[in-house]
């Protein structure tokens, strides 16, 4: 029987479903629920705009945005984003999706805390930032209508959701505080990481190797 939430279809292929069973074992109750909301979330704001996308498109990014920060990237070097980027795109392919569209996927996961250009992209890009957005940040809360967001949450809770969204984006990210440069994270590992020292990027261009 297909699910519907806030009047969203929850895809229900094969494939939808083999990654609601490795988001939901994997990334734990707390990101699981966090990356449905931001599915059903950008699915609302995407009606309300009028753009056409692909559900199952958009239901997998949504699911893997947040992989990166989950245990099994815990010795991962690069930024968490690129982990949850690549890891959809594979899992993607396996399932015999065209390049074209898994790349939409990987773009969708890899810029989504990136203000701004999501939006200049596929509807599926704009759409998962446009989740996070709602679901993290409050940014298009409006968008949505109570009733809507009402019927998100009853669906999936969010307990204390800003505290525990921070840590797990301060233990997702804290051991490799290089790649919160010139991005977002730097804010929550400056806050709950102790001794975490920004890069400056004005220092970086004024103690490069060129002498002007």
């Amino acid at each position: 029987m297909t699910t519907r939430i806030a009047d969203i279809e929850i895809p229900d292929s094969t494939l939808a479903k083999e990654a609601t069973e490795l988001i939901r074992d994997t990334a734990g109750e707390l990101l699981y629920d966090h990356s449905r909301r931001v599915f059903l979330f950008g699915a609302l704001r995407g009606r309300r705009r009028g753009l056409t996308f692909g559900p199952e498109l958009l239901y997998v990014a949504a699911l893997f945005h947040d992989l990166g920060l989950t245990e099994k990237y815990a010795t991962s070097r690069q930024r968490f984003e690129i982990d949850g980027a690549d890891a959809a795109r594979d899992f993607l392919l396996r399932h015999g999706l065209a390049p074209e569209q898994t790349h939409i996927a990987w773009r969708a996961i890899a810029l989504h805390t990136t203000p701004e250009i999501p939006y200049r992209m596929e509807p599926e890009v704009a759409l998962v930032t446009a989740g996070v957005e709602v679901d993290v940040l409050g940014l298009g809360f409006d968008e949505v209508g109570d009733a809507q967001r009402d019927a998100v949450v009853a669906a999936h809770p969010r307990p204390d959701f800003k505290r525990r969204i921070l840590a797990a984006f301060t233990e997702g990210i804290a051991h490799r505080p290089d790649t919160a440069f010139g991005n977002v994270k730097a804010d929550v590992l400056s806050r709950f990481s102790p001794g975490f020292v920004r890069t400056d990027f004005v220092s970086v261009i004024e103690g490069s190797e060129w002498s002007e």
